[in-house]
């Protein structure tokens, strides 16, 4: 087979390509069109009715090709997943195969801890490895305090400062994207991902506005996920900005906040609450200020939410379940030579 570790390609795929087909990787998905990046270039290309069964592939995907039809995705190493925005349990793949997610916020303002502990938990469930990147240096007034809050709850990832219009800490970025590893940035609109993008590139391949003089804040500009390829060999994928960031489950939460787990884990009681029970290593951490109480209440909230999550997700996989009974008991009354 080709070469295809420039696209990001894991050694082993080849092996779940159906007999026939050549491989390729989901660079950007526009109304049901795939355009796909493949060892002799880009194409355009459909998929197949089967796989959008399943909400269709996603931008990272790799793709079994037939001339231009997409007919199998294949399986997928990590990938970055959310609820889908409103008021539905189905979940959305945002960006597939990934090495690194870039937890992208900017310093216009105080450091939203809240807002980048979110994403850290959906990232460290993705099965990738997330980096904080904290853009717009060049309008913060003490970068390195910013830093340091981040970095407090950023428990085990690394967190770096950028500015896109001086230049500052992205070659620091660029470093984490060597040859065939490819990078998500996800984040709320407005933080900069789009000119962190070009930054990267050297050349506008994302389209930018000018900031809000009210708050410093970007203006929206990216309307679909898409894959770039970088000149230094690595791939990044740039997002729209998240409305709402929904978690699918709870496997990111503890790695996200592993100093409250491992403080939950010295609790005298195994089911402690963690309100009044006596020997409760996380309110003795809160009461003497090893631990913020407000970090503790998020990590609540986040567990909550993934347990409503996982009801949700069962009930309609039991509905689900019920109609395809349905439709064979139908289709077996309907057989006109079945016994009576």
């Amino acid at each position: 087979m080709t070469d295809l570790s420039p696209l990001g390609w894991t050694p082993g795929l080849d092996a779940e390509l159906p007999a026939g087909a050549r491989p390729g990787r989901v660079a950007r998905v526009d109304r049901g069109r795939l355009t796909v990046l493949t060892a002799d270039g880009e194409l355009r290309a459909h998929p197949a009715p089967a796989l959008l069964e399943d909400a269709g592939p996603a931008v990272g995907d790799w793709v079994a090709l037939r001339g231009e039809l997409a007919v199998a995705v294949l399986p997928r190493r990590t990938a970055f997943t959310r609820v889908v925005a409103g008021r539905t349990s189905a979940e959305q793949v945002v960006a597939a195969n990934l090495d690194l997610v870039l937890v992208v916020d900017a310093l216009t303002t105080a450091p939203r801890l809240r807002r980048v502990e979110r994403y850290l938990a959906v990232a460290w469930g993705s099965g990738a490895t997330p980096v904080v990147v904290l853009t717009k240096a060049d309008l913060c007034d003490d970068v390195p305090a910013a830093l340091a809050a981040v970095a407090e709850d950023a428990v085990g990832v690394d967190v770096l400062a950028v500015s896109s219009v001086t230049g500052e800490g992205v070659d620091a970025v660029r470093a984490l994207l060597g040859p065939g590893r490819t990078a998500a940035m996800v984040g709320p609109s407005g933080v900069g991902k789009s000119s962190l993008a070009n930054a990267l590139a050297g050349t506008a391949v994302a389209a930018t506005r000018g900031i809000r003089e009210t708050d410093g804040r970007g203006r929206h500009t990216t309307t679909a996920r898409e894959l770039h390829r970088l000149p230094g060999g690595g791939l990044l994928v740039d997002t729209p900005g998240m409305r709402e960031l929904g978690l699918v489950d709870d496997e990111g939460i503890d790695t996200a906040y592993a100093d409250v787990t491992e403080l939950a884990a010295q609790c005298r009681f195994r089911d402690c609450a963690h309100r009044t029970e006596p020997g409760c290593a996380v309110a003795a951490a809160i009461e003497d200020g090893r631990l913020d109480p407000a970090r503790y209440t998020a990590w609540r909230k986040l567990q909550a939410e993934a347990h409503r999550q996982a009801l949700r997700s069962d009930a309609r996989a039991r509905a689900a379940e019920h109609q395809r009974v349905k439709a064979l008991h139908r289709a077996y009354r309907s057989q006109p030579n079945r016994l009576r």
